[in-house]
Formats: structure tokens, sequence, C-alpha cells
């Protein structure tokens, strides 16, 4: 079992807040990964779990037991650390051995497990070379083994593929996200890579500022973010946002006054939004060169060309950056305006506290559970 509970967890540091009252429920086998800016609260929040920060306030419960006291080595953890942290005296068989060693395992039961970790994670060729012979994405995975012979009920992983470059990161979150299939274990992974969530986490808890900003399934976050932070951090590119007035609400959705027309967004209706600014949001990845519902003419200021895609970044009012994703072959060059259009149905609505209307031609919620099982 490695189901985890944090009851209303704190943490500070002398007059500064880290976490703020962190309430969060992970059933056993999930692979839930918090995601943030730099300095959110996520490692702290992982540093907490494992014992190696005490919380301030709040409870951490793992299997219904009570943790807060308890040292790392009884909690039922195994951690594995962004700078793998391997012995370069040591062999690879003595690296991922060693927490076995600590607990005076028997050595013909030592060479069992490490062995079969060794195949698991195609390490078997490599038992008897020292870390400095490995590649990168290697001793990672010779860290990972140390955490799984131990066969701890939760994998906790902080940042554990920011040493790598970016092929090789690839590479490893499909690895990554093989073992956890096979293994069927609770994992915690920390990450500010938003991409690293939405491909590998089962659920993604978004932090901001020592707080969750919203828990959910990385489609749910996609298609249905609670709030304008997590619209524009979930997402790459990320959301742009344009200012709006709300003229009018009805069955219909609520009208808005945006790029110099009234156009009405699909969007659950509030009567108090007349006359308020609220703010409009729309992915990259909905805009289109041409006339939409909404469009407006913009001077590219950066191009790239991914071969599949093309992204178009524009400097809009003030320091705000406009960017749409196109297909690889349109004909947009720096400097040469461009019309760009979108349509209602593909857009966000933010009221004036930052939070998300209710989208009525986002997915549904059994259409959400469906693509996240297939």
């Amino acid at each position: 079992m490695g189901q985890l509970y944090l009851n209303k967890v704190t943490k500070s540091f002398g007059d500064l807040d880290v976490i703020k009252g962190v309430t969060l429920d992970i059933q056993d086998g999930e692979f839930v990964v918090f995601v943030g800016p730099s300095g959110c609260g996520k490692s702290t929040l992982l540093r907490i779990i494992a014992g190696l920060d005490d919380a301030t306030a709040g409870d951490i419960v793992i299997d219904g037991l009570k943790v807060n006291h308890l040292a790392p080595v009884h909690r039922g953890i195994a951690m594995v650390f962004q700078s793998y942290a391997l012995y370069p005296h040591m062999s690879v068989f003595e690296n991922i051995a060693f927490p076995l060693r600590v607990e005076k395992m028997p050595e013909a039961q030592i060479k069992e497990k490490v062995e079969s970790v060794a195949q698991v994670l195609q390490l078997d060729q490599r038992l008897q070379q020292k870390p400095g012979m490995l590649s990168g994405g290697q001793r990672q995975r010779v860290a990972i083994g140390r955490a799984i012979v131990r066969e701890p009920k939760i994998f906790l992983f902080d940042e554990p593929l920011s040493n790598l470059d970016a092929a090789l990161r690839a590479d490893m979150r499909i690895e990554l996200t093989k073992l956890h299939h096979d293994l069927a274990a609770t994992m915690i992974y920390v990450t500010h890579d938003q991409v690293e969530a939405m491909t590998m986490a089962d659920r993604i808890v978004v932090l901001n500022g020592g707080y969750i900003a919203q828990t959910g399934k990385p489609l749910e976050l996609y298609h249905k973010p609670q709030n304008m932070f997590v619209a524009g951090f979930i997402g790459n590119p990320k959301m742009n946002f344009l200012p709006a007035t709300c003229k009018a609400v009805s069955d219909e959705g609520v009208t808005v006054h945006c790029l110099g027309r009234d156009v009405t967004i699909p969007v659950e209706p509030r009567k108090d939004l007349v006359g308020s600014s609220l703010t409009l949001g729309i992915r990259p990845e909905h805009t289109f060169i041409g006339k939409g519902e909404l469009d407006f003419q913009i001077t590219p200021t950066v191009v790239e060309r991914l071969g599949v895609n093309t992204i178009v970044y524009s400097s809009t009012s003030g320091d705000d950056r406009f960017s749409a994703l196109l297909p690889g072959a349109a004909p947009v060059v720096v400097d040469k305006p461009v019309t760009i259009g979108f349509n209602a149905a593909d857009c966000h609505l933010f009221d004036a506290n930052e939070n998300a209307l209710e989208r009525r031609t986002a997915l549904t919620e059994i259409d959400l559970d469906q693509l996240a099982s297939q």
C-alpha cells in the first residue's frame, strides 16, 4: 500500500511562509506530479513528505499512520534526487545494493534483488562498472534502481531529469512512465516542466506561492483551468490573455467587447459581470491565419519553424506578447503584418479575481475520463 494524506500542512522559515495549509489525498498506485514555477514550494513539500524537513503544522499520514515524527528510513519511502547522489568509488551493483547492506540483508538475497532490478532497468550488463563510465541517463537509472530495491510504499522524485539533455529527458519520461505501470507503485514527482507533468501524471497538483492552485487530470487542467495562473502555466506555448469588457449575459453565454467587436463566449453567465472588466484567454493552438469570430492584425517579431508547426510571437500592448501555433508551412515572415483569427467556442473567460467562468464547450468530465483512460 502507498496511500498518502496531507492535512493542512504548513512550513515557515522564520516569518516566511513557504507552504500555506496544503491538504491533499494521494491514492495507492497513483502517479502524481507537483508542478509550478521556481519558489512555489513543490520541492519543500516533497522534502516534508520524505521527512528531510519538518512541517511547521499539519499532519503527514501514510497508510493511516501519522509519520510526522518518524525518521525518513521508517516512513516507507524512497527518494530519487536531481543530482543522482551515487557513490563514485562503488560499482553499479554496490550502489544499488547499498540500502540493502545497511539493512544487513543476506548476500544471496541482495544479489537476487539487485539483479532483478538491473534487468528491469536494462543495467544488467553494467553492474560491474563505476558511475563515471555511464551516461547521464544510465546514472539516473542506477539512482532509481537503488530506490526500487527497498520496495518502498511511495517513490519520491525531485526533478530527476533536469540534468539531462532534451532527447534523453524524453526517453527517460517514457521509461519512468513504463516503470510506474510495471511496478503499480505510488509515485510523487516534482518538476517545473509542465510538459513532463502533462505526459507522465495520472494527476497534476499545480502549486503557486505555497498554495494548491488546482488539482486534476492533465486534460482536465488543460481544458478546464480554474484560474488564470493554471491556464497560463499548463500548455506550451502558454495561453494568450486579452482585455475584455462584459456587455451582457444571456442563456447563450457572456457577451464581451474585445478587439473592437462584441462576441458571445459560451460560458456560464453571471449577472454580476455586466459592465466589469474581464480577461479573455485563447490558446495559441486554437488560432489560425485569417478572419474569425475574433481576429486582429499582428506583426511577427519572432518566427520559430519547428517542422510540423510554426510558432509566431508578436508584441501587443505594454509588455504583453501574443503567440500563435500554426501549421509548419504557414506563410508568416518577421515584420510582415498578418491577420490572426480564432473562434468564440475556443475562448476562456476570467473574472476580475482571475477565476475562470465555466466553459460550456469544453469537454465534459465523462469525455475527459474516457480520454485519460485511453
